[in-house]
């Protein structure tokens, strides 16, 4: 009789929902050493470090605003002016149904005037559809400020909120 040898295989264990995610591509761009975040509202329970943390996807923390039925603004002040190729932000919703509404523009003259660059909207559902990633691509060289305008509710109520926000050179 032939003892049968173990497989090896290559094997990870995935990590929890929440958790930090896997390490930074190279090509990430690092928020918190290279830039300064200017936001419009945070409640202590969800601050706008929250947004930066490196968990996303369902159940991770989040970044909300503090005022309900408002607008709110995020701006990214970089040290430096950097090439920006990607953005990647994902929002949970399971309580209330709404429809946020995120713009994305962008500075190239240290934040005099700015430019679209997207706009998205997504409806949540508790019934339905809680939760939305978006993975857009650009070719923004020299851009000095990215700010974030989130309508939390177009045709409502509602807080606006960002689960997490990723850009890439």
């Amino acid at each position: 009789m032939t003892m049968k040898q173990p497989l090896l295989v290559r094997k990870r264990l995935l990590p929890e929902p929440g958790s930090p995610s896997v390490p930074r591509p190279s090509n990430e761009i690092d928020l918190v050493a290279c830039a300064t975040i200017l936001y419009s509202s945070e409640t202590a329970s969800h601050p706008i470090e929250h947004l930066l943390d490196g968990r996303s996807g369902r159940g991770a923390t989040r970044w909300s605003g503090a005022r309900e039925n408002t607008a709110e603004e995020i701006v990214i002040e970089f040290d430096r002016p950097e090439r920006v190729l990607r953005l990647i932000f994902d929002a949970e919703e399971g309580h209330v149904e709404r429809t946020q509404q995120v713009t994305m523009e962008y500075s190239t003259d240290k934040g005099l005037t700015y430019r679209t660059g997207f706009v998205q909207e997504y409806t949540f559902s508790p019934g339905g559809s809680t939760y939305q990633r978006e993975d857009l691509s650009f070719e923004l060289p020299k851009v000095t400020h990215v700010k974030l305008t989130i309508v939390p509710n177009k045709g409502g109520a509602g807080t606006a909120s960002l689960t997490s926000l990723r850009l890439f050179g």
